[in-house]
């Protein structure tokens, strides 16, 4: 620890912190334009230049650590004139009176123009001409930047999109593309978030409201497991149809927490229904008659409880793939480490200096964990081992070793890592007898890794000292599930690895937590429950019953930190919902949020109700949402199993992915937002199954066609097939990968 002063205040820093940093904690207020939290600092701004007694200029504080026994001050007159002018100058093209942009009421330019008191403008420039530009979902006015780089800074070193950089030119210096004359990213809308004046907006929100107008209300998206904290901004509004509550746009604390563009722009997702007696009525009697529940992970733990609930009162089984999977998972895991939860979370993904990924598409399964690992190699320099039998462009900027296997062979693949980063550990007879005994020759010839990857991996691991093994949702619908399941827990028990597993939908952790899950099968008397707007009967499909979606409710969460978070109701739902149903059939609660204190205890939940849970970030970036679940001791009683023989796709194979864009795909051929649902391939898987770019195909077993898009950042046979706009979620019911029989139509 580093003790100095502030304004002859006692204040100590960790080493490496700056003045800024330390000045923070300690509740002192020094200004700044262009610093964010989660990001090096950009110093541009100038703004939190202080005083100290060993130097005779100003000093920026966002970047300078301070020394033992420093004094410092930050609010001197000398201070107070620096800083003045400095707003003087950003003031220069700015409007004092600025009733047209977006940013009014929401501006750190109005507010720091206020509190510096500039009321007049004391310099002038020569206007130029500055072209708007309009990046799809993204617009830059170059007239409004203020070039405090705050958004190259986020791009590069969080989201690891890499795609605008500053362009330098005095006076004519702006925002621009990095390797295209357009826009070339994931859009993440980050860059929206962190200007802190009008220069960059979405343009869906652009002139369709003023930030006054909006109310704040905080929720968790739902759009995959990593529980991100947003807020989605609402008013009421007025029709011929009457009057209701609308989402304008989605923000969140971008100091601390991070969106993807699912987040910030795939808002747009609630059901509006009516109360219908007679429709009611017959969903009860389906419910009633129903011998199997089908739901997918879209649901809250509140909803979940009642089906375990419904269960338990009629004897109906619940049926969700996702999270049977996840359950049967993690049942193995905790039967060989003690424990009914891993260590690993995502800010320990973030600290890490070496991470492994092994059997997932994280940049589109779960993006926040993308952002964590960009952080990881942008801050902290790790080394980041991708094992996949696919490469992803996405993560090229960050990924030190790419290490391709072969479709369904993680069984093997894990097997040998367990036994390249268990050499040396002292473990016992019956485990070493199972390392020993491994096919080695077997195992690299049918997965296609070899010793010298493991040699490679160790290489990159040899100074890391915080590491984080991730293993992604292929591994989860494996055959042999369990008994990789069960290698991961070695790894975590005997080596300095922490462990974190990825499900891809909002709540499957939670539902495995509360439910008893029973392994889905064909039957015709099988209520369908989806809580996105569908409820639905039986193998016909029937739509029977709207129920309210997932920024229509209030309930909770758990996420993949297993963190309980809660959301709430963002635009009223008029009809009916599962509690209505429940209550109907004997199992009654006033409110849905009654059930969210009586989670199961056993479990790891608390006693805790829906009102008593906190919805915000605190200060200096404390995730005081929720509650972390307890970590539950389990009996040990596990035992390897011998390993199976790998299996191959060969073929025309798919892999079930959705596109980073999924929600917000901007297509320069329509010039509008439109849903991919497009099949995507290389030139040999097209060559293999006969097909060319353009062509409308069908798959055999999945309904409707797809047009195929020869995409050339994918190499080698596989395809990646959406399944996103697939009742219940299709990708996650079986194995991910999938031998297909694909039909050209009109062939």
């Amino acid at each position: 620890m580093i003790e100095f002063t502030i304004n002859n205040q006692p204040v100590t820093a960790k080493k490496g912190e700056t003045i800024l940093q330390a000045a923070r904690k300690a509740g002192f207020y020094i200004p700044t334009m262009c610093y964010i939290e989660k990001t090096t600092p950009c110093a541009s701004c100038r703004l939190c230049v202080v005083e100290t007694d060993k130097t005779d200029g100003l000093i920026l504080s966002c970047q300078t650590p301070p020394t033992q026994g420093l004094a410092v001050t930050i609010d001197s007159e000398r201070l107070q004139t620096e800083r003045t002018n400095i707003m003087r100058m950003y003031d220069v093209n700015h409007p004092l009176e600025c009733g047209v942009c977006d940013k009014s009421g929401a501006c750190d330019l109005q507010n720091k123009t206020l509190e510096f008191g500039v009321s007049t403008q004391h310099f002038s420039a020569k206007e130029q001409h500055r072209k708007i530009e309009h990046w799809g979902l993204i617009n830059y006015d170059p007239s409004l930047c203020i070039l405090c780089e705050k958004c190259v800074h986020v791009c590069n070193e969080i989201i690891g999109d890499d795609a605008i950089e500053l362009q330098f030119g005095g006076y004519k210096s702006a925002v621009i593309p990095k390797n295209s004359e357009t826009l070339d990213c994931t859009f993440c809308g980050e860059c929206i978030a962190v200007c802190p004046v009008g220069a960059l907006v979405s343009s869906k929100f652009q002139y369709s409201a003023n930030a006054w107008e909006l109310t704040q209300i905080p929720a968790t998206c739902a759009h995959c497991s990593a529980g991100c904290s947003l807020t989605y901004e609402v008013r009421h509004t007025s029709n011929l149809l009457g009057a209701k509550q609308k989402i304008y746009r989605v923000t969140n604390n971008f100091e601390v927490a991070t969106l993807c563009g699912a987040g910030r722009f795939g808002f747009d997702f609630d059901i509006q229904a009516a109360k219908e007696e007679s429709v009611f009525e017959k969903a009860v009697s389906a419910f009633k008659n129903a011998k199997a529940i089908r739901f997918s992970s879209l649901i809250t733990n509140e909803e979940t409880l009642i089906l375990q609930r419904l269960k338990e009162k009629l004897g109906v089984k619940l049926f969700n793939e996702e999270a049977r999977a996840y359950q049967s998972f993690m049942d193995a895991y905790s039967s060989m480490s003690g424990k009914s939860a891993f260590s690993g979370t995502l800010d320990a993904v973030a600290q890490s200096d070496a991470i492994i990924v092994l059997g997932g598409r994280i940049s589109t399964d779960n993006p926040a964990v993308r952002y964590a690992m960009t952080t990881a190699a942008r801050h902290n320099g790790a080394k980041i081992i991708y094992m996949h039998p696919l490469e992803d462009v996405l993560l090229q900027n960050v990924v030190t070793q790419n290490v391709r296997y072969e479709a369904g062979s993680e069984e093997g693949v894990i097997a040998m890592l367990t036994q390249t980063l268990l050499e040396g550990c002292d473990v016992d007879n019956a485990i070493k007898a199972f390392l020993e005994s491994l096919d080695e020759g077997y195992l690299c010839a049918e997965s296609n890794v070899g010793n010298e990857e493991f040699a490679q991996i160790l290489k990159s691991l040899r100074r890391a000292q915080r590491k984080t093994l991730i293993i992604g949702s292929d591994v989860l619908s494996h055959k042999r599930a369990d008994n990789i399941a069960r290698l991961c827990a070695l790894i975590e028990m005997h080596t300095d690895f922490s462990l974190i597993v990825l499900p891809q939908t909002v709540n499957t952790v939670g539902v495995s937590l509360i439910c008893d899950l029973d392994r889905d099968e064909e039957s015709a008397d099988v209520v369908g429950y989806n809580a996105q707007g569908d409820f639905v009967i039986g193998s016909m499909g029937e739509c029977v019953l709207a129920m309210p979606s997932l920024n229509q409710q209030e309930g909770t969460f758990v996420s993949i930190n297993y963190q309980l978070l809660s959301t709430n109701v963002a635009v009223a739902f008029e009809g009916y919902c599962l509690n209505d149903i429940a209550s109907s059939l004997g199992v009654k609660a006033l409110n849905t949020i009654d059930y969210t204190v009586q989670l199961p205890i056993q479990k790891g939940f608390k006693a805790i109700g829906f009102d008593a849970l906190g919805n915000f970030y605190g200060g200096l970036g404390e995730d005081n949402r929720g509650y972390m679940l307890e970590t539950m001791d389990v009996a040990v009683e596990g035992e390897l199993e011998a390993i199976d023989d790998l299996p191959e796709f060969n073929g025309t194979v798919v892999y079930r992915c959705n596109p980073v864009n999924q929600f917000n795909a901007y297509t320069a051929r329509t010039s509008q937002l439109e849903m991919d649902t497009s099949l995507r391939g290389s030139v040999q898987f097209a060559t293999a199954a006969r097909i060319s770019d353009g062509d409308s195909v069908t798959i055999e077993g999945y309904a409707g066609a797809r047009v195929f898009v020869l995409d050339e950042t994918l190499k080698g046979t596989i395809a990646l097939f959406p399944t996103y706009d697939i009742a219940f979620g299709g990708a996650h019911e079986n194995y991910r990968f999938e031998k297909i029989k694909l039909k050209r139509m009109g062939s």
